[in-house]
């Protein structure tokens, strides 16, 4: 088993209301953990540990938890929702190694990333290797699986490229935001309610309804924790208020402040100190900060978020109404409570 701790199902905030459901979840998410460590072993000793470096860190495991709940809208005893979850887990740790290449990043989970830890070539080639068990796994679970992961990891590679090249000619730059958002973290945790659907046997239109919902909750999910970085007075979002400001990061609030045409004098130098790049300034920052929480621009990035959390809500109607579509539900809720 990992030795890393992997955080409550609260911390995305889904809420089990039935026990029964809860317990076998949680067996199949501990089976889940044993086949990732079981995953990563090489008869390379070096590779064995920088690739179980983020296993043992522990993490969310959002994803195989969803694969988990989808399973529960038909049979989840299938050993194939266990290999499926293991698929989307490695694939996501994958792309954490190359993100962190890419931005730079120090520390991982609270624990020194990979990169800094080994460089970052073998940070790529070990993220290379991990993107390779998942698709040994996939084998197992029939061609179809096999072209639906090959289909995510295109889109994840396509969010990644947009979003280092920026917005095409002529594209709006929310939309183009949007969209890698949509690609680099709605594709994989859409595959993962998709896999729990097929191999929970659940019915086709069954399996879209699913998917439809994960991806535009993991659209919602992620927008929130760009209004948590500038509205939170805390460390709610793991990272000290306002980092994506100081760091130039362009999330939504600071996109649609951007955007706006408001000639009012808050709205005036809001666009002036963020139109001139990052904000490292100390003042500057604080200034910044402070417009934004007071800005149209942030109650326009809530309601955003809101949209699609209701979208995704109406997105559960063609599933029964069994325990694990009421856990999904308070996903919802937990999204529209956060964005407050």
């Amino acid at each position: 088993m990992s030795t890393g701790t992997v955080q409550s199902s609260a911390s995305v905030g889904l809420t089990f209301a039935d026990p029964e459901l809860e317990s076998s979840v949680t067996a199949i998410l501990r089976d889940v953990e044993a086949v990732l460590v079981d995953s990563v072993n090489s008869a390379n000793p070096l590779v064995t540990e920088a690739a179980r470096h983020l296993v043992d860190a522990g993490g969310k495991r959002f994803r195989p938890l969803l694969v988990a709940l989808a399973a529960h809208f038909g049979d989840p005893s299938s050993r194939d929702v266990v290999t499926a979850g293991a698929v989307v887990e490695l694939t996501h740790l994958a792309t954490l190694y190359h993100d962190d290449v890419m931005d730079e990043a120090s520390v991982r989970r609270g624990a020194p990333s990979a990169n800094s830890r080994w460089g970052n070539s073998l940070a790529i080639l070990i993220g290379d290797y991990l993107f390779a068990r998942a698709a040994d796994l996939a084998t197992h679970l029939g061609i179809e699986a096999v072209k639906i992961q090959a289909s995510t990891f295109s889109r994840l590679v396509h969010g990644q490229v947009a979003e280092t090249a920026g917005p095409l000619d002529g594209e709006d730059a929310i939309s183009h935001y949007l969209r890698v958002i949509s690609q680099k973290t709605g594709s994989l945790i859409s595959t993962s309610a998709r896999f729990g659907g097929m191999f929970g046997g659940c019915t086709p239109e069954q399996i879209d309804a699913l998917a439809t919902f994960a991806e535009t909750f993991g659209i919602a999910f992620q927008l929130s924790d760009d209004l948590i970085d500038i509205a939170s007075e805390s460390t709610q979002s793991g990272k000290t208020p306002g980092t994506d400001l100081r760091e130039g990061v362009p999330t939504l609030p600071v996109l649609y402040a951007l955007a706006s045409t408001d000639d009012d004098v808050a709205s005036v130098r809001l666009r002036e100190i963020l139109s001139a790049g990052p904000v490292t300034d100390d003042a500057l920052h604080a200034e910044a900060l402070g417009l934004l929480r007071e800005s149209a621009a942030l109650k326009q990035a809530r309601e955003t978020v809101r949209g699609y959390a209701d979208r995704a809500r109406a997105s559960l109607t063609p599933l029964p109404h069994v325990p694990a579509r009421a856990a999904l539900e308070s996903l919802c809720d937990f999204i529209a409570d956060r964005t407050n």
